[in-house]
């Protein structure tokens, strides 16, 4: 039996102080105030030529053979073959993307003339725009119109070719 008591009085003596070195000094556990989520990755880097500076949404029209070969508001003879538009304020050589909003569709114009005169529209596109955009037996679509960069004087040709 005295064997048996100094064993047990060993391991209480190990078990106290095991017990002992769990409640020594603890690091402060943190606050609530320092519990900050973890930082948002940057931003992605945006180029400034794919961001518009102009965007405007409406109703676009087209016209085409009534109009053909008369002279524009920029002087040149309307050709519906073109990919060209009028627009009440944007300045003349001016290219803008339209999008027809109903069929996503986009073509690149050049605005050469002033327009359109019917109320409640934003755009008239030449015949061949109006075809690329789906839009020639609607004869009437919501359409997004986009002007990117502050160099919005270049062609149509300019924009389409590769640099």
């Amino acid at each position: 039996m005295p064997l048996l008591r100094s064993c047990l009085s060993a391991l209480l003596l190990a078990a106290a102080g095991a017990l002992a070195a769990c409640t020594g000094p603890q690091p402060p556990a943190p606050s609530a105030l320092s519990l900050a989520p973890p930082p948002l990755p940057a931003p992605p880097a945006v180029d400034p030529a794919t961001v518009p500076s102009f965007v405007q949404t409406g109703l676009a029209s087209w016209y085409g053979a009534g109009f053909h070969n008369r002279h524009t508001a920029s002087g040149e003879r309307y050709d519906m073959h073109d990919l060209t538009a009028a627009h009440r304020t944007l300045p003349l050589d001016t290219v803008v993307r339209v999008t027809n909003l109903e069929n996503d569709r986009s073509v690149l114009v050049r605005i050469n003339d002033r327009g359109p005169f019917a109320r409640g529209r934003v755009i008239d596109v030449s015949r061949e725009a109006a075809e690329l955009l789906g839009m020639t037996k609607a004869g009437v679509v919501p359409v997004r119109i986009e002007v990117f960069g502050a160099d919005q004087f270049k062609t149509v040709a300019q924009y389409l070719s590769p640099e």
